[in-house]
């Protein structure tokens, strides 16, 4: 087994390699949330032996309502992101939305995530790969998995080597969101590290009025199904008191429910990835 990686903050990742992780709160919040968050996870993630990278955007700009949080912007997002970065020795993420945001974002963060529904802009994704950070796209939930290997040739393009993909579920009506868990076989043909992002995948867009619903239940079941199917990587959004969440609060996962999850879902990728099974047919 093996096959293209992608190095994040020393170690490889891809087809072979241990699952990584990114996860943290959907926005930045305040300064005791995110520590709270990136220490619980951190220590999760060392007991593990696992990469692990944390994710807060400074500013979210896909909100159901324009009266929703949407973060504290690029400079004071960024310093907060820096400081988590330098307390707990981690890797950070966050989503960038204009080709401006990409240079000074990547002065902290390691990753840059294309949000998903930016997926098709291509100014973005060149901005991005050209800072040299890796780069994670998110598959659009309009998007034919299929097409996502546009992306990573722009992105490859512009200079940017490595590349992830995410897959999020896609829209199914006007309510919900299904995963289709096909596209991770499809996606896999463009040579990049797999993300399953487990939280955005059980949505329920709109359907709280102002905000996003969701069904946090189901989370765990996708990730299993995820990490059978061969993704590389887990996404997940994580909270101290999820009911309290600036932002995503009816999908983010409670630090506690994480905390048995992911060793699950870590021995799952193990024994897939030590033995091995030729199922083509």
């Amino acid at each position: 087994m093996g096959g293209p990686g992608v190095r994040i903050a020393g170690r490889e990742t891809g087809p072979g390699r241990r699952l990584f992780l990114i996860a943290g709160p959907c926005v930045v919040e305040d300064r005791e949330t995110m520590r709270r968050t990136a220490g619980f996870m951190a220590e999760l993630a060392a007991k593990l032996d696992i990469l692990y990278v944390f994710k807060a955007s400074y500013r979210k700009a896909n909100r159901t309502s324009g009266a929703s949080p949407s973060g504290p912007g690029l400079e004071t997002g960024l310093e907060e992101l820096s400081r988590i970065g330098a307390e707990f020795g981690l890797p950070v993420t966050t989503d960038i939305h204009e080709s401006s945001e990409a240079a000074p974002a990547s002065s902290v963060a390691e990753v840059l995530q294309i949000p998903a529904f930016l997926c098709r802009q291509t100014a973005l994704i060149q901005a991005a790969a050209a800072t040299g950070r890796v780069v994670n796209i998110k598959k659009g939930q309009f998007m034919d998995p299929r097409l996502m290997a546009a992306a990573v040739d722009k992105a490859r393009a512009a200079g940017g080597g490595r590349v992830l993909l995410t897959e999020r579920g896609s829209f199914f009506g006007y309510g919900d969101l299904v995963v289709d868990f096909r596209s991770l076989a499809v996606m896999r043909e463009s040579g990049c590290p797999l993300v399953y992002d487990a939280t955005h995948s059980v949505q329920a867009p709109g359907a709280a009025g102002n905000a996003s619903g969701g069904h946090r239940e189901y989370a765990g079941l996708l990730a299993r199904a995820a990490v059978a199917a061969g993704a590389d990587g887990l996404f997940l959004e994580v909270h101290p008191d999820p009911s309290r969440a600036l932002s995503d609060r009816a999908t983010m996962l409670s630090l506690e429910t994480a905390g048995k999850l992911v060793p699950e879902l870590v021995r799952l990728s193990d024994f897939i990835r030590e033995n091995p099974a030729d199922l083509d047919v």
